[in-house]
């Protein structure tokens, strides 16, 4: 039974819930209707992304159990907080590593669920309510790694001890002193000078000690790591290279045991180095956030204190130079903040009251108060981070591919290797020692550690330097789908336009000028809530023309053509041309030559040249006119007739022409959707040069639309960029949903397959650019890892490849080639007009 409610009226408490099985829109929207029902629930949002529930109600009127209730009435199960349990395991750095970590936690009792992240070392369990963390760190640390929960996110990518100076390099340096000496006294000395062969003689056990010293000193963590695979039943690389080094030291081989335990050894720090600098680019997110924030308190004092221990209220002071260190809304301060961390865009945006910010942006050049309206593991920033380190636990097709070609590839190649060794010496009297050298080789060759890695590494290094440039990838699948698409349907309004109507032409009759028609219509359209009057009205205001005059009575809103107002005693009409029925036979009109635009700046008589019949024709021409340009016409006028025309459109945005004329150069087919008028769609396209547009669809006929982009290309690969909200069923059926201005905007940033954190269409060129590259970087990755591997496999058996060749090109350089061409990808940078007139 739970415990009377402490909380004071009016109160609001954050519920946030895993519903794993919560995973598609149809399973929010019926956990959403059940928990509705309840009282005091303020605010409901189901992350079908993540699986979570995030609930905000008021203690007083519901509980934390009726809310479970409600989402388990509705079918769907709950784990709580303590049902996942991730944790830091810094040395696990690749496949065989999470291959033994796996096989370890097989063991412990309550597990549904095992990740291993080597890009990022992390394990994440699931299913632990009653087994202690310690069990979990204990069983990791069976496998021979050492485990730490993680608390704090920051704590998860601490920066580790540097490769080079650990004690396992310090060890690979002294076993390769002893390899190189032993390596004088028995092949170099006598090579020299042949009188020195007997000398050699006495020295050959001697330099058999320091092969066998080189050994024991570089190959003690690997012979450690083996026992580790073995007693787990792990058959990984690991493994393979102790039983190497144990058999070849065992078979008076100690020159290729030691070859193999330094090389081997230096292979792995150099793995190692490589991993840390993959995990360097998700590191420097999470440090994007400060760790402290100076918080003003009510008395006007003010304290610093960590930054996650903001709440939800708080005030806080950011000066010039200092990070915001939570989302929230400018109270106080002007100042231009870079935003590049959250949108990637490099100019900084002026901030002043009522604006909103962001966590791990700066402010450069003034003083801000913000009222923090996110806690620190809320904050757009967290949640970016949260989502790329999400996007690593889900496997790409090539990766699923990968690790089944691995589980078959690996046995066969051990067997052969055991085959060639004992084979043709029991069967033909062939060479013992050579044919154990050959065995030995393939059993090198046969551990695909690059193969395995050549995917994933590629995908984190992809997804976060992404990420650095404000756009946010959920997974690899989609990273891949992106620049396998070559159709992208691109939605109209808020997309290749800004989505704010705007005024653009003031076209006065009857006698009036510019301003007598915009104080008239601004004047009847103030108390409108209709967009276009609220655009007449704020275009106005930027005019300085005073909200108070002229006198407004009689406001009547005509539902579907305008509004009528009287104005100074007079009645006046503002809205669609049709609201004036009658126009041929209106009275008085001519052309004026007061204003800025008129009608003969636009080409048409002026007043002393036309006669009463040519002006009707005039008006008669303008109308149509404005609308083939995509505006929506206005007229404002009285019971007599018009006094003038106003003309409101969505403005495109001055990147579309650029950005779309770059993904046709990419070879992309842009299609425009819009379910505006036939007139807006193809003013609007003609602008940004779209050859193939479709106007007037509803929701369900973007669908379908979509549907038939797919099955005109065998492949279905149709990417569709849209708001991320009135465009979602549209966005939910295109291989990727790619959602624009998703910072600050929850629904954009849980749902989309991608997400452009800032309104930026020049991320979409970069995006497929992107993606392009990464899917050339993982084809490279693997064909080259299997031609290595095949090459070195059919060289072993003729002697042409031997263990060094094997440790050094086989292992150690694919391994180091396939992170270098990986982190690659860090280098591929947003191309902007700015960048290309600064280059012309």
């Amino acid at each position: 039974m739970s415990e009377p409610s402490t909380e004071r009226p009016g109160s609001s408490r954050t519920l946030e819930l895993r519903v794993p099985e919560m995973d598609c829109p149809s399973c929010a929207g019926k956990v959403k209707n059940s928990v509705e029902r309840l009282d005091g629930i303020d605010r409901l949002e189901p992350r079908v992304t993540s699986g979570r529930l995030v609930v905000e109600y008021d203690p007083t009127l519901t509980s934390e159990s009726a809310i479970r209730e409600r989402v388990q009435a509705a079918g769907y199960g709950i784990e709580s907080a303590a049902s996942e349990l991730t944790v830091s395991v810094p040395d696990m750095d690749c496949p065989s590593c999470a291959a033994k970590v796996e096989n370890a936690l097989d063991g412990v009792e309550g597990l549904s669920k095992i990740e291993t992240r080597p890009a990022t070392g992390r394990v994440t369990v699931t299913g632990v309510d009653g087994t202690d963390p310690e069990t979990i760190t204990g069983a990791i640390e069976s496998a021979g790694y050492e485990a730490t929960p993680i608390a704090d996110e920051r704590d998860s990518m601490a920066e580790t001890e540097a490769v080079w100076r650990s004690r396992r390099a310090v060890g690979t340096g002294i076993g390769a002193v002893f390899l190189v000496v032993g390596m004088v006294l028995e092949f170099v000395l006598p090579a020299l000078d042949p009188a020195l062969a007997t000398a050699a003689g006495r020295t050959y056990e001697l330099s058999h000690l320091l092969f066998i010293a080189a050994v024991v000193v570089a190959g003690a963590p690997i012979l450690r790591n083996g026992y580790y695979s073995a007693r787990n039943r792990s058959l990984d690389i690991d493994f393979l290279m102790s039983v190497g080094i144990v058999a070849s030291v065992a078979a008076h081989h100690p020159f290729e045991g030691a070859m193999l335990a330094v090389l081997f050894s230096v292979a792995q720090l150099l793995e190692r180095f490589s991993m840390d600098r993959a995990r360097d680019s998700l590191r420097e997110l999470m440090d994007l956030s400060p760790d402290t924030a100076t918080v003003r308190r009510e008395d006007g004092t003010e304290e610093t204190i960590p930054a996650d221990e903001l709440e939800i209220g708080d005030l806080v002071v950011v000066r010039p130079g200092e990070k915001i260190p939570a989302d929230g809304v400018v109270v106080e301060g002007t100042s231009a903040v870079d935003q590049s961390p959250i949108t990637g865009e490099s100019v900084p945006e002026d901030k002043t009251a009522d604006d909103e910010v962001y966590a791990g942006t700066i402010a450069e050049s003034g003083y801000l108060e913000v009222e923090v309206e996110s806690e620190a593991d809320e904050s757009t920033i967290a949640r970016i981070v949260r989502m790329v380190e999400d996007a690593e636990r889900e496997q790409t097709e090539r990766e699923q591919f990968i690790d089944r070609f691995a589980s078959v590839y690996t046995p066969i190649v051990v067997t052969l290797a055991v085959a060639a060794a004992l084979a043709p010496p029991l069967l033909f009297g062939a060479s013992w020692s050579y044919w154990f050298v050959v065995g030995l080789t393939l059993l090198v060759i046969s551990c695909p550690c690059a193969l395995v890695i050549s995917t994933p590494v590629s995908v984190v290094s992809g997804i976060t330097s992404a990420a650095r440039n404000g756009v946010l990838i959920k997974g690899g699948r989609h990273l891949e789908a992106v620049g396998e698409s070559d159709v992208l349907a691109v939605d109209k309004t808020g997309t290749l336009t800004t989505g704010d109507l705007s005024v653009t032409d003031v076209i006065p009759l009857e006698g009036a000028d510019e301003e007598d028609v915009l104080r008239r219509a601004s004047a009847a359209e103030r108390r409108s809530e209709h967009p276009i009057g609220q655009a007449i009205v704020g275009y106005a205001e930027e005019r300085g023309l005073d909200p108070d005059d002229p006198d407004v009575s009689g406001f009547e809103a005509l539902t579907g053509k305008g509004v009528r107002a009287d104005i100074d005693g007079t009645t006046h009409y503002v809205g669609k041309p049709e609201l004036f029925e009658g126009l041929a036979d209106l009275k008085h009109v001519h052309a004026t030559t007061d204003g800025g635009l008129t009608l003969e700046s636009m080409g048409y008589e002026a007043e002393s040249q036309c006669e009463r019949e040519a002006c009707l024709d005039v008006l008669a021409e303008v109308v149509p006119d404005l609308q083939a340009e995509g505006k929506t016409v206005v007229i404002v006028g009285t019971e007599d007739g018009p006094i003038g025309v106003v003309g409101v459109a969505d403005r495109v945005r001055p990147e579309a022409k650029w950005a779309v004329s770059k993904l046709q150069e990419q070879g992309v087919r842009v299609v425009m959707l819009t379910g505006d008028n036939q007139g807006t769609a193809r003013a609007i396209a003609n602008q940004v040069e779209i050859d193939e547009y479709h106007a007037e669809l509803l929701p369900d006929e973007k669908l379908e639309l979509i549907r038939k982009l797919e099955n005109e290309h065998g492949d279905g690969r149709v990417a569709m960029v849209g708001d991320g909200i009135n465009d979602a069923p549209a966005l939910a059926t295109a291989t990727v949903g790619i959602a624009m201005g998703a910072a600050g905007t929850d629904t954009a940033l849980e749902t989309a397959d991608v997400a452009l954190m800032g309104d930026d269409l020049t991320r979409l060129p970069y995006l497929y650019a992107l993606s392009g590259k990464a899917n050339g970087v993982i084809r490279q990755n693997i064909w080259s890892s299997l031609a290595v591997k095949a090459v070195l496999a059919a060289g072993a058996p003729f002697g042409i490849v031997t263990v060094i060749h094997a440790v050094v090109i086989g292992d150690m350089g694919m391994s180091l080639g396939v992170t270098g061409n990986a982190m690659r990808l860090a280098g591929v940078e947003p191309e902007t007009p700015e960048t290309l007139e600064a280059d012309e």
